[in-house]
């Protein structure tokens, strides 16, 4: 084994086991997407030009998609506690490889990310969702979420590593729920403003919701919608492998840099 990958996986053991300390935050962000599908599916949906189950079956992809956006938010706060309170400076002192705090915890952020899509989708399935694609439809699927995941925490991680406190790394991190809101994970974009339809349909979310609705047969893919939309598995792909591109060794440069 590679000295990465084993630096890696240690350091991916002790994130894991910060999380299991921290209960309080991991069952909140396990139930949050559980929060919204019962929340949107059930109050939003009324208000939506689709019937009830219809909406909430449009929506699980949505969700999914939002929930995998949301590694920016865990990744930020993640990074920027260690960094304010001193452990990164720890860690920095030991024999091991640059990049394997940033990629442990990203690596780690994955394993509770997949744990809490288990009863997200559970809680999908009792309200009408289902999966209509094939077995490689799922893979895939679920391949896409989890890369999308891992590019948005790497973002976060950056972020947190640049962050001037964990009070301003919290704050930013709330503000990237606005993401989701403009883009298709929630309406469809068709009915928006010129502008606005533009705007949402280059936002990398909308490219991995349209994969997830494609790929589960919920939804076909917009014929008239930007490249990304038009294209979502190879949109999906390309925005994620630019975000990991751009930020992985970024955030690695920080992190061998410190604050400062």
């Amino acid at each position: 084994m590679s000295t990465l990958a084993y630096d890696g996986t240690a350091l991916m053991g002790r994130q894991l086991r910060r999380i299991r300390n921290s209960p309080g935050l991991l069952i909140l962000t396990q139930t949050t997407p559980i929060t919204m599908l019962l929340f949107f599916g059930y109050v939003f949906g009324s208000a939506v030009a689709m019937p009830g189950e219809e909406y909430r079956t449009f929506l699980v992809p949505g969700l999914l998609a939002a929930t995998a956006a949301g590694g920016i938010m865990t990744g930020m706060f993640q990074a920027a506690q260690d960094t304010h309170r001193g452990v990164t400076d720890r860690l920095r002192t030991l024999p091991v490889s640059r990049a394997a705090v940033p990629l442990g915890q990203a690596m780690a952020d994955l394993v509770v990310t997949l744990v809490g899509l288990v009863p997200f989708l559970l809680v999908g399935v009792a309200v009408g969702w289902r999966f209509e694609g094939s077995a490689p439809d799922a893979v895939a699927a679920l391949g896409l979420f989890l890369l999308f995941r891992f590019a948005c925490t790497w973002v976060g991680i950056l972020l947190g590593l640049a962050s001037r406190s964990e009070e301003a790394a919290g704050q930013l991190g709330s503000a990237t729920i606005v993401l989701p809101l403009l883009s298709s994970a929630y309406i469809p974009t068709e009915n928006l403003a010129g502008w606005l339809r533009t705007v949402a349909e280059w936002n990398p979310i909308s490219a991995v919701t349209t994969a997830l609705r494609d790929l589960s047969g919920n939804a076909p893919v917009p014929a008239d919608a930007a490249w990304p939309m038009a294209h979502p598995v190879a949109g999906s792909l390309a925005w994620s492998a630019a975000l990991i591109a751009i930020a992985a060794p970024q955030a690695v440069r920080r992190y061998t840099r410190g604050q400062g």
